[in-house]
């Protein structure tokens, strides 16, 4: 855990650069987005409860960790493997899909929901290869809740409320993963189908909301 200090401090020093460089980074905007400045706009809401059901259909990894060891999946040591294998899917995810994000908008986020609501299938309900892959759908889908899901509500809104929306947004979301993940460790007493069930369904839930989110390419 120490050796995290040194990415920790990159980071930092990396924020402190930016920040001697550009400390007004809303005069970098090309052209600010319509709005009167005052209010947020109807699609900020309508793609927060979009990425608020993707947050709440998304199982914390120490969940899949504890039914892969508990239900002999895989033996334990390969259980941080998997973990690390996830990791680097989400950072390959990132990079990838990030790209498509700049070409293609929000659309993007349409069928990589979809992709990443296999994982609860495969790592709750498969064999050990099929945990390895929901492991790294999993792992994308991380990867596109920490780069594009944020990356979207800036052009949403006028830069004066970005402060205040990314901190609404932020919390919506992590409310709603926190009662989504709740919700599934509760499930998984009772029922591993009924576990598999919600959190498919409250990821696919997202998707006519994402439809009705109207943001052009950047």
């Amino acid at each position: 855990f120490a050796l995290l200090a040194v990415p920790a401090a990159i980071t930092l020093g990396l924020l402190f650069v930016a920040r001697r460089i550009h400390p007004r980074p809303e005069d970098l905007e090309a052209a600010a987005p319509q709005g009167d400045g005052r209010r947020l706009p109807r699609t900020f809401w309508v793609y927060l409860v979009a990425a608020a059901l993707v947050a709440a259909g998304s199982a914390d990894f120490p969940l899949i960790a504890y039914h892969l060891e508990r239900a002999a999946t895989v033996p334990t040591p390969w259980i941080p493997v998997l973990y690390a294998a996830a990791m680097g899917t989400s950072g390959a995810g990132a990079l990838v899909f990030g790209r498509l994000f700049d070409r293609s908008g929000i659309r993007v986020l349409v069928p990589l929901t979809i992709l990443a609501a296999g994982y609860a299938p495969l790592a709750f309900l498969g064999g050990p290869w099929a945990a390895a892959l929901g492991a790294s759908l999993w792992g994308l889908g991380m990867g596109v809740h920490e780069s594009l899901v944020p990356a979207a509500v800036a052009p949403m809104v006028p830069p004066e409320r970005r402060p205040s929306a990314y901190g609404l947004f932020t919390a919506g979301y992590g409310v709603a993963w926190f009662l989504g993940s709740a919700a599934m460790g509760a499930l998984y007493e009772v029922s591993l189908p009924a576990l598999v069930g919600c959190s498919v369904s409250l990821q696919l839930l997202a998707i006519p909301f994402l439809l009705r989110v109207r943001i052009p390419p950047r």
